[in-house]
């Protein structure tokens, strides 16, 4: 009972993340479109539980397979060659590569995109160890001050990439990237970081 009322905490904690996420891009016209490994659409859940979240968020793509990521997402063959799905550049371009994805003509400009990879366990993974996961934001330009962002600026994009050591069984390093990505996601919209 304890475990399942600490997610319960949890989960009603993600709803409130992601409602104000979901209102913060209203306010600013922006959207969201996310690729997902990892967690395996929980990305999505997170803000498809919110009513009315259809009007900013436009999909996820599920890239479990390494070479989806390739073809689905357009990160650099060589990059998952060299290093695996489990790498800041890896989550870096999946981000750009949902961005890119999801933009529909009127949406230039204004896609945010979102991405999960890493090894929810239980064991590690090509010799790295449960719980390393990378998320990433990708940022069109000019939708927040430079000196906000930092990152790696690529193709009209700035792209953020933050490494996170979760704890725990497979289903909670799964849903505690979701909750790390929309609180680093919160904190990025929050009204102070914005252009006047």
């Amino acid at each position: 009972m304890k475990g399942r009322r600490g997610e319960t905490a949890t989960a009603s904690g993600d709803d409130r993340l992601a409602r104000r996420i979901l209102d913060r891009c209203r306010d600013l016209d922006l959207l969201l479109a996310a690729s997902e490994s990892l967690t395996g659409g929980l990305m999505a859940d997170a803000f498809v539980r919110v009513p009315g979240a259809s009007d900013v968020f436009l999909g996820s793509a599920v890239t479990y397979d390494i070479e989806a990521k390739a073809s689905v997402l357009g990160v650099t063959p060589g990059l998952l060659a060299e290093h695996g799905a489990v790498h800041p550049r890896v989550a870096q371009e999946m981000a750009l590569g949902a961005a890119r994805l999801y933009t529909q003509p009127g949406h230039e400009g204004r896609v945010l995109g979102l991405s999960t990879t890493g090894v929810a366990g239980p064991g590690p993974d090509n010799g790295r160890p449960a719980g390393l996961v990378y998320v990433a934001i990708a940022v069109p330009d000019g939708v927040l001050p430079g000196d906000a962002l930092g990152g790696l600026a690529l193709d009209g994009y700035h792209l953020l990439s933050y490494e996170l050591h979760l704890p725990g069984s497979r289903e909670r390093v799964r849903r505690g990237t979701v909750r790390q990505l929309l609180v680093r996601l919160d904190q990025l919209l929050a009204p102070r970081k914005l252009k006047a």
